[in-house]
């Protein structure tokens, strides 16, 4: 298993966009999360969905959504743990 950030993203109060990463081998079973990083003080909160879209035979392209829940601007790191 490894773990890595795969990128750096900010959301406005109750806002939501999609993220995409592409050349993950398909025979690979990737998690990704979203984790916090401002603001420090409260409670930031985020909800996140995970769509898998096959590239070629061997890759695939993730496409995340993130929300923010809160009503406050947040900054987030797109993580990722590779299972296998």
């Amino acid at each position: 298993m490894w773990t890595g950030v795969q990128w750096t993203g900010t959301l406005p109060a109750g806002a939501s966009a999609r993220w995409f990463t592409w050349g993950w081998q398909a025979s690979r079973h990737v998690v990704w999360y979203m984790m916090p990083t401002s603001p420090r003080v409260g409670s930031p909160q985020l909800d996140w969905d995970v769509a898998v879209e096959r590239a070629t035979s061997s890759q695939c392209t993730y496409w995340i959504t993130v929300r923010n829940l809160t009503n406050a601007p947040v900054t987030f790191e797109g993580r990722y743990a590779v299972l296998s």
